[in-house]
């Protein structure tokens, strides 16, 4: 069996996570300012950011079984969740995010 490549009913499961990771990323991002946990507001909220999508990325690609297409819908996904949450009382939309 190619590594590369899961078995399909480890695909959809990896799917099935990536929607469940997204809606936990717009969940966090709906919060107004001030209560989120205060690790998320700490100067390392980039790396933090950088590791979320990553997984989103990584569970996108193992469902899809191809790494391209889904870093483009996790990028995607990014810039959607950044207009969401500027929309937020008190949050902003950050092209850094």
């Amino acid at each position: 069996m190619d590594r590369a490549r899961p078995a399909p009913g480890r695909r959809a499961a990896h799917l099935a996570l990536a929607l469940l990771w997204a809606g936990a990323i717009t969940w966090s991002s709906a919060q107004p300012a001030g209560t989120l946990p205060v690790g998320l507001a700490h100067p390392l909220d980039k790396a933090v950011h950088f590791a979320v999508y990553a997984v989103l990325g990584w569970l996108v690609a193992s469902g899809l079984g191809q790494p391209g297409p889904a870093w483009v819908l996790a990028a995607a996904f990014g810039a959607f969740d950044e207009l969401h949450q500027s929309r937020i009382p008190g949050r902003e939309a950050d092209l850094r995010d």
